[in-house]
């Protein structure tokens, strides 16, 4: 790897980035999902007797800073929008002022909304969340160690650290794809997967209806594409050839940049993007965004040879990576049908034992990379001038080179547990060490879209209400399909969890979904928080005016409408099968529903309450929520990127002086100077020429063109100055 400085500067930013948009996300969120009558009051989360308990006996049992709130004079649920506020606030410091960005604020980060996700439960269960958690911790390794305004660390370590984040990549890819294949599913063997994807997903876009519409092949050719970016193109991140890299990197950034234009899942299309940052160098990002990079010197004859060696290396691997996926596939190209036909050409028992033998290898191939990083560290670290400061980067590479190797041998138990052939050659000390480290969630295992149901289309549940069980209406929603004419709605890069756990609910059975009990309740009580979750705007939401006194949920199966013949826009988005009733009919006070409320925690009788607090910090609490709770999500977390756009623009226009130079670039020598800085050589030469030359050659003539140019030096600025 090159030099890291760039890259790993805007890791750190893009890190900032999420946390902010993260921590704002569930802000907007917290009344309905956590509050004290909220679909899943936070109280449930906490252990019993806890609270009897001293307070480090309190974060040993369950560590989070929500159980902090009878010390703060607050309830759980405003601790809560405490923790979000404090977060969002610090990674918009950190994404605005460089300072910020040290390793002290990216622990405060991960605390913070680590915190949240160990009460958070069902609702922060998401990939994006564990991910955003092991990412967020290796931004601690990453970031300076800044103390009272001032760096200790010296950075000889960096490039340890950093190369954390391209094996999470590897693994978040990797791994990903490998699933895909391994774990049995028809449309990725059958390669229909994208065509099923931009339906089923949690929250599609209008672009993915459109998407919808290509040919059937060009759909499997973008399967054969979405399975060759994870599985084949992973394999270039641990290659020594740095052009290599970089085309990993850039085709990364096309599919994470298709997935984020099809779908809504922002915050992981985000931290794939900002996990491939490692793949780069400052050379190339000079050269990408700064429009210059190192000036190009003449090379030697051997360095020519490397050259020339190292291009045919890089042909010769795209050559193969094509080639590979020709016969894999078997693509074949009717030129006079003009389309191309595509099929997997190999088993699930021939992708099982290529599996068994590449698993190991990867991880070998990985102990070798990691390897040259420490020790390219270290030799970097005997290099610093002074005693004291040599044995300083000493410590310092000792210390952060244990944290990166155990960081990797901890993230290998995760990684080989898709294949129990390479998970029982991991040592028995690094699984317990696994187990210890497990439940601070500091390494996952990541199998995204690893099932996709073989049917098409996506199941849908639809909540309908009802004030006297005969006329039933259909409650919408801002953030999921519901009304058949309805757009999908684009609400990146918004998270609405309660709409991603309803995708969710919809796969399963409603007993398997505590929260949907909590649901159902609060709808039929009328609680305006959770309705503001459905609707922001109370023109829109159906019951607006009363609750309803019944409540079903129905299931149905949706489809993407086909384009109609004159090639317009669609008049309706979907088409749907009713499939069964999800959760029957029930009542404030049904049995039913109170067998489902006593077997999650809630009771309807005996509701969770909390006196409200008079405190100064509970005051300000519930004035700023006056202020964003009738915001649409989106909004809010739009106005926070704007803020951070224009912020980064003023920061950047007052740093350039007069004339487009950045302040405390040294200014342009004059002209003048440059011309006397000439002539002296000239007036120092010795006069032993002879003849007409000799009045040319000394020390009057060379005098003379500087006489003739004194008006000009007159003219210049800083001789008036």
């Amino acid at each position: 790897m090159g030099e890291i400085r760039v890259p790993r500067n805007m890791f750190l930013w893009s890190m900032a980035i999420v946390y902010m948009l993260a921590f704002s996300s569930l802000y907007v969120q917290i009344p309905g999902l956590y509050g004290n009558d909220g679909v899943s009051p936070v109280r449930l989360a906490e252990p019993a007797g806890l609270m009897d308990r001293p307070l480090l006996e309190q974060l040993l049992t369950s560590p989070s800073l929500v159980w902090l709130d009878v010390w703060l004079g607050l309830d759980a649920p405003q601790v809560l929008e405490l923790l979000c506020l404090l977060g969002a606030l610090l990674a918009l410091g950190a994404a605005t002022l460089g300072p910020l960005r040290g390793s002290m604020v990216f622990l405060a980060l991960w605390a913070l909304y680590f915190s949240l996700s160990q009460v958070g439960r069902d609702l922060l269960s998401s990939p994006w969340d564990n991910l955003l958690l092991e990412a967020g911790f290796l931004a601690v390794l990453v970031a300076p160690l800044n103390l009272l305004g001032c760096q200790v660390s010296s950075g000889r370590h960096d490039p340890m650290t950093f190369w954390l984040t391209r094996w999470l990549l590897f693994r978040l890819t990797f791994g990903s794809g490998v699933a895909k294949l391994a774990g049995q599913s028809a449309p990725w063997w059958n390669l229909s997967a994208v065509s099923h994807m931009l339906e089923s997903q949690a929250s599609p876009t209008p672009l993915a209806w459109w998407a919808a519409q290509l040919p059937a092949w060009v759909l499997r050719l973008a399967t054969v594409g979405v399975l060759v970016s994870q599985v084949m193109v992973p394999l270039l991140y641990f290659t020594p050839i740095r052009c290599l890299r970089i085309t990993a990197f850039y085709l990364q950034l096309v599919h994470q940049l298709l997935s984020a234009l099809t779908g809504n899942v922002t915050l992981l299309n985000l931290l794939t993007v900002t996990l491939g940052f490692s793949l780069l160098d400052t050379e190339h990002t000079a050269l990408s965004c700064l429009g210059h990079g190192k000036k190009k010197r003449a090379k030697t004859w051997g360095q020519t040879l490397v050259w020339g060696l190292t291009l045919l290396v890089e042909l010769g691997v795209y050559v193969l990576i094509l080639y590979s996926t020709a016969r894999l596939f078997q693509i074949d190209v009717d030129w006079e049908a003009r389309t191309v036909s595509s099929k997997t050409a190999f088993t699930q028992q021939q992708f099982g034992d290529v599996l068994r033998t590449t698993m190991g290898s990867t991880v070998w191939i990985a102990v070798l990379s990691l390897t040259w990083e420490v020790v390219g560290a270290l030799l970097g670290s005997l290099c610093v001038k002074g005693l004291f400061w040599k044995l300083w980067a000493l410590v310092q590479w000792a210390v952060f080179a244990a944290a990166t190797v155990a960081m990797f041998a901890v993230s290998v138990v995760p990684y080989t547990s898709m294949e129990p052939w390479s998970s029982s050659k991991v040592l028995p000390v690094v699984k317990r060490a696994h187990e210890w480290v497990k439940p601070y969630m500091l390494v996952s295992s990541y199998a995204l879209e690893r099932h996709l149901h073989p049917a098409r289309g996506r199941p849908e549940l639809v909540l309908e209400g009802s004030m006297d069980q005969h006329t039933w209406t259909e409650i919408q929603w801002m953030y999921k399909p519901g009304n058949v004419s309805a757009a999908p709605p684009v609400v990146a890069p918004y998270e609405a969890r309660l709409d991603w756990q309803m995708w969710r609910a919809a796969q399963g059975q409603a007993q398997e979904s505590p929260w949907f009990s909590g649901l159902v309740l609060r709808i039929l009580q009328g609680n305006k928080d959770v309705e503001r979750l459905l609707q922001t705007e109370p023109a829109k939401y159906a019951f607006n005016e009363a609750p309803p006194a019944f409540l079903r949920a129905r299931l149905y199966q949706y489809q993407f409408t086909q384009l109609d013949h004159d090639g317009s826009g669609p008049k309706q988005w979907w088409w749907r099968d009713f499939v069964k009733d999800f959760c029957p009919m029930v009542h404030l006070g049904d049995p039913d529903l109170q067998a489902m409320l006593s077997r999650h925690g809630l009771n309807e009788e005996s509701p969770l309450q909390s006196s409200p607090s008079d405190s100064l910090p509970a005051q300000v609490l519930g004035h700023l929520r006056g202020h964003v709770e009738t915001l649409p999500g989106p909004y809010v977390q739009w106005a926070l990127l704007a803020t951070v756009a224009t912020i980064c623009i003023l920061k950047w226009l007052l740093s350039r002086g007069p004339g487009g130079r950045t302040c405390g670039t040294p200014p342009v020598e004059p002209k003048s100077k440059k011309a006397k800085s000439q002539a002296a050589p000239a007036a120092k030469a010795p006069a032993a020429s002879t003849g007409p030359q000799a009045a040319s050659t000394g020390p009057p003539a060379a005098r003379a063109p500087a006489v003739e140019r004194r008006p000009e030096v007159e003219r210049s600025p800083r001789r008036r100055k």
